[in-house]
């Protein structure tokens, strides 16, 4: 079966395209020069494709990159250029509290992406996964080297909020089951086995990565000043406003109500010392993760030989 994965080379995508591993698997990204948007260049690499996962999207907005023109107009060319292509079915990947009129431009950029695959009359399944961790991921990496970088960790709001972790080989098993035709239903929840408080998935990793901090708790409003202000000076964020938004909530059930996967397809491995152990980091924060500092090296390492820095 031949496969085109958008966001290929992305978190998640990496991985489904590892697993899938075959010569008919046609990786897609601003990497290997196709934008999201664009759709003959989709509709060219999707040739001869039976499936699309999309897989493509952004947590925080970068120039041009925007939550709309990523999630909204990126989904709807690929919808074009599948349709184009004759691809028969598309597999979504889409976040859990996906919604409308929520305040949250990831959000609800996401849910209209959702919309437009529900509404393209194509056979569809989509993924409204939670939070995704293993090698590569940003849970397990930014917690991992703001712990081992700063003597405080801020959790978030005064009632502790719960998260299902998923392990990205759980969630490529249930892409993968999708691909297949195996997933009843067109929306479902994909939730880790275990749920647990967002402090005490901190300390789990925090006890593994070897920091420790003093934990206090922060109202929600200051998470999302300190968001901002890492969107602003950080290469990667601390943490993004999305994901401001994600904490505040917790991440354990759909809104709105999606039925979850069938009991044989369901993640059963917990958020345990192997698998976190697995997706640690090297390093911490440092000053080349600052904006500033990164445009500065790139200008010094641009200068001709003999040129005053």
């Amino acid at each position: 079966m031949r496969v085109a994965i958008t966001g290929g080379t992305g978190f998640v995508g990496r991985h489904l395209a590892e697993r899938l591993g075959n010569p008919d698997t046609v990786v897609i990204s601003r990497r290997t020069g196709v934008e999201i948007d664009d759709v003959n260049a989709l509709a060219a690499a999707f040739d001869g494709c039976e499936v699309v996962v999309h897989c493509a999207g952004i947590n925080r907005e970068i120039g041009k990159q925007t939550f709309n023109r990523v999630h909204v107009d990126g989904t709807r060319a690929v919808i074009e250029a599948a349709q184009r292509a004759g691809v028969q079915r598309i597999v979504m990947l889409s976040f859990l509290r996906a919604r409308p009129d929520c305040g949250s431009p990831y959000h609800e950029t996401k849910w209209a992406a959702e919309e437009l695959v529900r509404q393209s009359g194509m056979e569809h399944t989509i993924l409204k996964a939670g939070m995704i961790y293993g090698p590569g991921d940003h849970m397990v990496d930014h917690v991992t080297r703001a712990v081992r970088t700063f003597p405080i960790f801020a959790t978030v709001g005064c009632r502790e909020r719960t998260v299902r972790p998923v392990p990205v080989e759980e969630a490529v098993n249930v892409l993968v089951a999708a691909i297949e035709g195996r997933i009843p239903g067109s929306t479902v929840a994909v939730l880790g086995a275990e749920e647990l408080e967002l402090g005490a998935a901190v300390r789990r990793i925090a006890r593994l990565a070897g920091g420790n901090p003093v934990y206090f708790r922060a109202p929600v409003w200051a998470i999302r000043v300190l968001a901002q202000l890492t969107e602003w000076i950080m290469v990667v964020p601390l943490v993004a406003k999305a994901q401001a938004q994600m904490l505040a909530e917790g991440v354990s059930e759909p809104v709105p109500y999606a039925p979850g996967l069938p009991e044989e397809l369901r993640p059963v491995l917990p958020f345990d010392d192997h698998r976190i152990r697995a997706a640690l980091p090297e390093g911490r924060f440092g000053l080349n993760d600052l904006r500033l500092v990164r445009w500065w090296s790139g200008r010094r390492r641009g200068a001709k030989p003999g040129q005053a820095h």
